[in-house]
């Protein structure tokens, strides 16, 4: 027999609605997992206490008549992002003890709907730069070699769904946060259009640029997640899955990735692979010069380390000595940047905003590597200087596109992903890209050994 907590979240609520699976036991398979992997992956930073509780009144709800596509099923949620009754840290020492009085709106949207919010996955500090092994928390490990990072800053969100703890996690993205760390732990990462999604309740890095998304095992999963947190009049991500991409119009920027000397040649290889697969589905694919991507990083990063410290100015004050050094040294960059510096950067976000979306006229999304390495190890990280990750996520933060990462391929036994971007608001044709290539593909199928 299958054990519950390996169904996906439409097995599950399938299972749920038909009376053959109660949300309790459910939930408590996926407690037990937890409790079997956790102490080696160090994904989860808190259990709710109330965890079969909620799975209890979700029962009750489903006797009732279902309120929501995700009733009943475990999710977990980046120690970013506030819920109620559970920790908000943020993975710091300056936060420690905070528990939120309030469930964040993305939060309080899937408890509404009967969502069993299981716990808190860990973050980077403040969702910056890690993993600091400084911190109260022990930073996340990669479920396929736990001597390697999950990337970050959701680390926990990544490692808790590919390690199989649970197969849906929420986490926030302001440089490539949910897409690096599913890339570098073989799941899906979707961050939506800038907006879609209310920041409300998730500690701010760079309100400019942070988002709200879901990690998961699958593109449907991913795509449920974020129709479930969605507000407003968007069309539902999950509107396409299923369909043919037959003659859609993809531009593959593979200059992005493949021009530059930190790419490995199995990712190039990997890229080129996916390609002719997506063309095989039917899609037009088209080699296409971007934008350089150097200016989108510049200008980004001018925007968010000067908007980083000034959500942190008053903590830093008064708390300086509780931070970890990389995050303290993150925000001295912000230090360093002036007014002017700050209004060219909001000058070349107009631009390159717009530059970007004329140079995908005729096209309906873009192909491109998320990360050019895979997961680098935990050893890279000891020394005092900064390390930084080659990723090409950044540039769509700076113009609020949504994009999503996905599992293509392996490089010595470490997951390798790509990259789908859309024009804003169309999640549909991006979520039905990536469905169709994991379909077509095993590369999501595979999992790690527990």
């Amino acid at each position: 027999m299958t054990d519950p907590a390996d169904l996906s979240l439409p097995e599950a609520a399938a299972m749920l609605r038909g009376g053959t699976l109660t949300s309790r036991a459910l939930t408590q398979a996926v407690l037990d997992r937890i409790a079997a992997r956790n102490p080696r992956l160090h994904a989860f930073t808190h259990i709710a206490a109330d965890a079969l509780t909620q799975a209890e009144r979700a029962d009750t709800l489903l006797a009732a008549g279902d309120p929501g596509p995700l009733c009943g099923l475990p999710i977990a949620v980046k120690d970013l992002i506030d819920v109620a009754g559970q920790p908000a840290t943020s993975g710091s020492r300056v936060l420690a003890g905070r528990i939120a009085n309030t469930d964040a709106p993305a939060v309080a949207r899937l408890r509404a709907q009967g969502a069993v919010l299981i716990g808190k996955v860990a973050t980077y500090e403040f969702a910056m730069v890690g993993p600091d092994l400084t911190l109260p928390d022990p930073p996340a490990r990669n479920p396929w070699n736990p001597a390697h990072i999950t990337g970050g800053s959701s680390s926990g969100s990544a490692a808790a769904v590919a390690g199989g703890l649970v197969r849906l996690a929420i986490g926030t993205d302001t440089g490539g946060s949910i897409r690096s760390p599913a890339a570098y732990s073989g799941c899906v990462g979707l961050k939506p259009t800038y907006d879609r999604v209310s920041r409300s309740g998730a500690f701010p890095l760079s309100p400019s640029f942070d988002h709200i998304g879901p990690l998961a095992a699958t593109v449907e999963e991913a795509a449920l997640a974020l129709d479930a947190m969605t507000e407003g009049k968007w069309r539902p991500a999950s509107a396409r899955i299923g369909q043919p991409i037959t003659g859609l119009k993809i531009a593959y920027a593979r200059d992005w990735f493949a021009d530059d000397p930190q790419a490995t040649p199995a990712l190039i290889r990997a890229m080129d692979e996916a390609a002719s697969t997506i063309s095989l589905l039917g899609a037009q694919i088209t080699l296409v010069t971007l934008p350089n991507y150097a200016p989108h990083e510049a200008a980004a990063s001018v925007i968010l380390h000067a908007e980083a410290l000034e959500e942190h100015r008053t903590l830093i004050r008064d708390h300086a000595s509780d931070y970890g050094r990389p995050t303290l040294q993150c925000l001295a960059f912000g230090a360093a940047i002036d007014p002017e510096d700050l209004a060219k950067a909001r000058e070349a976000q107009t631009r390159l905003t717009a530059e970007m979306l004329q140079a995908m006229d005729g096209y309906d999304l873009i192909l491109t590597a998320t990360t050019l390495t895979p997961a680098l190890p935990f050893s890279a990280f000891d020394g005092e200087k900064a390390v930084w990750t080659p990723m090409r996520t950044i540039a769509f933060n700076l113009t609020g596109q949504p994009a999503l990462s996905l599992p293509a391929g392996f490089e010595n036994g470490l997951p390798l992903g790509l990259q789908l971007i859309a024009r804003h608001g169309d999640e549909d044709l991006l979520c039905a890209a990536g469905h169709a290539f994991e379909r077509a593909t095993d590369h999501s199928v595979q999992r790690p050994n527990p």
